[in-house]
C-alpha cells in the first residue's frame, strides 16, 4: 500500500471507517462501516457518495470534429453543455478505453478510466500534442441516488434544472465546480469536479446531509453491475469491439456507414462492417438459477455435460436490489436469445444460469 497513490480525499476516508484497498495504483475506499450491501441499498433509496478521483481528467483545446480521429461517436454535433459516452478504438477495432466526453464551450472535458489514465494520455498527445492537457489538482466526487438532487440543489442552486448529461460550471465558496448530470449507479445522479483546495470541505457538506451516506468501491460495482455497465479490462478490453459488447447505441449515423462523417477513427472498417453484419459473439445478461454467484471467468456451456465452453462470465457478483445473484458475459450469438439456458461451471460443478435482458434494473435517469 506504500507505493499507492493517494485521492486528497484519503484522510477522509479514514476518518468515516474506510477499509481501503488497491485499485488501479491507488489506495480506495472499498466499504465503510455499513458495508457493502447496506450502501448499495442506500444510493438506490437515498444518496450515495462516492470518490472517483483516482479518474484522469482531461482538458483537449482541439476543434470538436478532430476527436473523432480517434472515437467512433458524433463529437462534432456535441452542442455546447452536454456530454456524450464514447470509446477509443485501436487499429483491429477492439476498445482501448471508454469515456465521457463533455462539450465545454472553448473546450473538451474528458473523463478517462483510472487503469488507462497513462495510455490514454499516450493517445492524445501523440495526436494533438500539447492541446491536451492533464488536470492533476481537481478530485472527482459521484452524488448517485433518488435524493441527490436535492441535496445538491441544496448546495449549488441550479442543478435541478439540468438533465442527464447535462454539463453545468457552478460556483461554491468561491470555488469553480464542473457538473454533469452523468453517474455509474444506473440512478440519477451527478459528477462534480472540484478544485482539491476545496474537496473535503465540499465531501463534508454533502455528507453532513442525512440522506447521503458515503459509498466504497464494493457497491460501487454491485449498482454498475445491476445497471448493466461495462468495467474496463473486464466487460470490455482491447480484444472486444463496440458491436459484441453491446455498445453499438453510442455510435451515431453521421459516423456509420452511409453517415456524412462515416468512419476515420481507428478500425473503422471492421467496427462498422460488425455493426452491420452482427458480431460473432455478445455481451448478455446472466442469472443463476441458484444463489451462488458466478465470478468472472466462469466458464459457460450449452448443455449440462458439454464439451467445449460457448461463453465466460466477465463481471459477477450478489445483486442486493435484486437479492439475486447476477452477471454479465461473452457468448456466442446462437446461444445469446433472451432465456436460453446455460451451465456455469463453479469449483468442478455445472450450476444452471439464464440468458437475461441488460439491463438487470431500468435506469433511473432525469431526461
Amino acid at each position: 500500500m506504500a507505493d499507492l497513490k493517494r485521492t486528497v480525499l484519503h484522510d477522509l476516508h479514514r476518518e468515516l471507517g474506510a477499509r481501503m484497498v488497491p485499485f488501479a495504483g491507488y489506495e480506495m475506499p472499498v466499504q465503510y462501516p455499513d458495508g457493502v450491501m447496506k450502501e448499495h441499498l442506500h444510493t438506490r433509496a437515498s444518496a450515495g457518495l462516492f470518490d472517483v478521483s483516482h479518474m484522469g481528467q482531461i482538458i483537449l483545446r482541439s476543434p470538436p470534429e478532430a476527436l473523432e480521429r480517434l472515437v467512433p461517436v458524433d463529437i462534432a454535433g456535441l452542442p455546447e453543455g452536454r456530454q456524450r459516452y464514447a470509446l477509443f478504438t485501436n487499429e483491429a477495432g477492439g476498445i482501448l478505453d471508454d469515456l465521457m466526453v463533455a462539450n465545454r464551450g472553448d473546450h473538451l472535458f474528458l473523463v478517462v478510466n483510472a487503469a488507462r489514465k497513462a495510455q490514454d494520455l499516450a493517445h492524445l498527445r501523440a495526436h494533438f500534442g500539447t492541446a491536451v492537457e492533464e488536470l492533476s489538482n481537481r478530485a472527482l466526487l459521484a452524488l448517485q441516488g433518488p435524493k441527490a438532487e436535492q441535496v445538491l440543489e441544496a448546495l449549488l442552486p441550479g442543478v435541478a434544472a439540468m438533465r442527464f448529461m447535462d454539463v453545468a460550471t457552478l460556483r461554491w465558496n468561491g470555488a469553480e465546480l464542473w457538473v454533469s448530470r452523468s453517474g455509474y449507479s444506473g440512478e440519477d445522479g451527478y459528477e462534480i469536479s472540484v478544485p482539491e483546495t476545496q474537496a473535503e470541505a465540499f465531501a463534508r457538506a454533502l455528507i453532513a446531509d442525512e440522506a447521503v451516506r458515503p459509498v466504497g468501491l464494493g457497491a460501487r460495482d454491485s449498482l454498475r453491475l445491476e445497471a448493466g455497465l461495462c468495467l474496463y479490462g473486464h466487460d470490455i478490453d482491447e480484444g472486444t469491439t463496440p458491436a459484441e459488447a453491446g455498445l453499438g447505441w453510442a455510435i451515431q449515423k453521421v459516423r456509420r456507414a452511409g453517415g456524412a462523417r462515416a468512419g476515420g477513427f481507428p478500425g473503422a472498417e471492421h467496427v462498422l462492417a460488425e455493426l452491420d453484419t452482427g458480431p460473432h459473439r455478445l455481451r448478455v445478461g446472466l442469472l443463476p438459477e441458484g444463489r451462488a454467484p458466478m465470478r468472472e471467468g466462469t466458464p459457460l456451456f450449452a448443455s449440462a455435460d458439454g464439451a467445449e465452453p460457448v461463453g465466460a462470465v466477465t463481471s459477477g457478483g450478489f445483486g442486493p436490489s435484486l437479492n439475486a445473484p447476477l452477471a454479465m458475459g461473452y457468448v456466442t450469438v446462437d446461444v445469446a436469445p433472451i432465456g436460453t439456458k446455460l451451465w456455469g461451471e463453479v469449483r468442478g460443478k455445472r450450476m444452471a444460469v439464464r440468458v437475461a435482458p441488460l439491463p438487470f434494473r431500468p435506469s433511473t435517469y432525469k431526461r
